[in-house]
């Protein structure tokens, strides 16, 4: 029977890319415990990610094993790429089926709360400087997400937009040589700089960024709403509307594979 929380279709896409066992038959004098079925692991894993549910209250069920056990997982699985691969191939997909729009690209960033601290956080100047961690994102034109990068909630936006042009992946799915960066970009004025205006043009990428004191109504507005959209998707996962994960890998891990999950999405509507 399909697992409720993974689709059959996700699952035949992951399954080849995650790492072969080193032992196929357990030792006949040290036999231990039978391995999990992975697809169990990656169930629970979507989970967690989708309800918030704390790793160790992770129901006992027949479906899931324990929240340890998935945590585990899924870190040797991200520091193996298998988020990143996944990523790639889904983009590629979606880049065949003509849904993805280079035309432009934008930016922008949110904040969370981040009650049990760790690395990439700090006070949040919008929610009286409690600890917060700040999720940095950047779109195609249509909003599907292409890369996301964190810093702590009080780190300007300016410093993280050369590192997600930087991030975005060479995305296959059509002939010719991979796409990677699109012909313009949009930001707010959380992003002006003129230095980094310049570097996007030697990167070959028009900048379209607001300007500080000056008069609204540019129209740039427009063009930048649908990465608002984007944001409130990565935060319908509960485990990151509020980061309780004190290790910044775990939680980058979950953000890794909440964008898998959008594409999935986007390619079933």
């Amino acid at each position: 029977m399909a697992e409720p929380w993974v689709s059959d279709e996700l699952w035949r896409k992951l399954e080849p890319l995650l790492p072969k066992p080193r032992r196929k038959d357990r030792h006949v004098q040290f036999a231990g415990s039978k391995r999990t079925d992975p697809r169990r692991i990656f169930s629970g894993i979507v989970f967690v990610l989708r309800t918030g549910v704390p790793w160790r209250a992770l129901p006992a069920t027949g479906a899931f094993p324990s929240g340890y056990t998935c945590r585990l997982w899924l870190l040797r699985w991200h520091r193996a790429g298998v988020w990143k691969r996944l990523s790639q191939l889904l983009l590629a997909e979606l880049r065949s089926k003509g849904r993805l729009h280079w035309t432009h690209a934008v930016v922008d960033s949110s904040s969370v709360r981040a009650p049990s601290g760790g690395r990439k956080t700090g006070p949040s100047p919008v929610d009286r400087r409690k600890l917060g961690t700040k999720h940095h994102v950047i779109t195609d034109a249509m909003g599907t997400p292409l890369a996301v990068t964190l810093t702590g909630a009080n780190r300007n936006d300016i410093t993280q937009l050369l590192p997600l042009v930087d991030e975005l992946p060479r995305v296959r799915g059509k002939r010719g040589s991979p796409k990677q960066k699109p012909q313009k970009l949009y930001a707010d004025r959380g992003y002006d700089s003129d230095s980094h205006r310049l570097q996007l043009k030697k990167r070959h990428i028009e900048p379209y960024i607001a300007r500080r004191r000056t008069a609204h109504g540019s129209g740039l507005g427009r063009k930048r709403s649908v990465v608002e959209r984007t944001l409130s998707w990565l935060h319908q996962f509960r485990k990151l509307e509020i980061r309780e994960e004190h290790s910044v890998a775990t939680y980058k891990a979950l953000a890794d594979l909440a964008l898998c999950l959008i594409y999935e999405r986007l390619l079933e509507s």
